[in-house]
């Protein structure tokens, strides 16, 4: 059974504009910078941030499924090592970036981790705070870096 943890942070920028970073390999490159000793592996083997691109990480790969540029949705899945070699059959993440009702100018971006166990002892080892860290390190490149029109 596919279960799924998700969370949401705001963001004060327009979602056109953090989705520059949340649905491109500038989200990759901002965690590398960040979190060096977490990601500094971290290397793109194919692709350009669009839905077929192929990262590999300290142990993992992982292939972008969906880059929807209209939809404002990400979806990738870890195809090799990572979590699969950790009780899970299947792990992925879902980043999906909308303007904040009433107000504009902002966004919410939910961040969401997906999975299917194959071992239950797995349950355990299953949370969103690595995909928070990253998420809220986007939101504060993006609210340095905001350039009002």
């Amino acid at each position: 059974m596919v279960e799924t943890l998700s969370e949401e942070i705001e963001v004060k920028v327009p979602a056109r504009e953090a989705w520059t970073v949340f649905g491109s390999l500038k989200l990759a490159k901002i965690a590398v910078e960040a979190l060096p000793d977490q990601f500094s592996k971290l290397k793109v083997l194919r692709g350009d941030g669009s839905a077929g691109t192929i990262i590999q990480g300290r142990g993992f790969t992982r292939l972008f499924k969906v880059v929807d540029d209209e939809r404002l949705v990400k979806e990738a899945e870890v195809v090799e090592g990572g979590a699969l070699e950790q009780g899970f059959s299947y792990y992925g993440t879902v980043l999906e970036v909308k303007e904040k009702e009433g107000k504009k100018g902002e966004s919410i971006v939910r961040g969401s981790v997906v999975y299917e166990l194959k071992h239950e002892a797995a349950r355990t080892t299953v949370s969103t705070d690595g995909l928070l860290t990253i998420l809220h390190l986007a939101a504060d490149y993006l609210i340095k870096n905001h350039h009002c029109d």
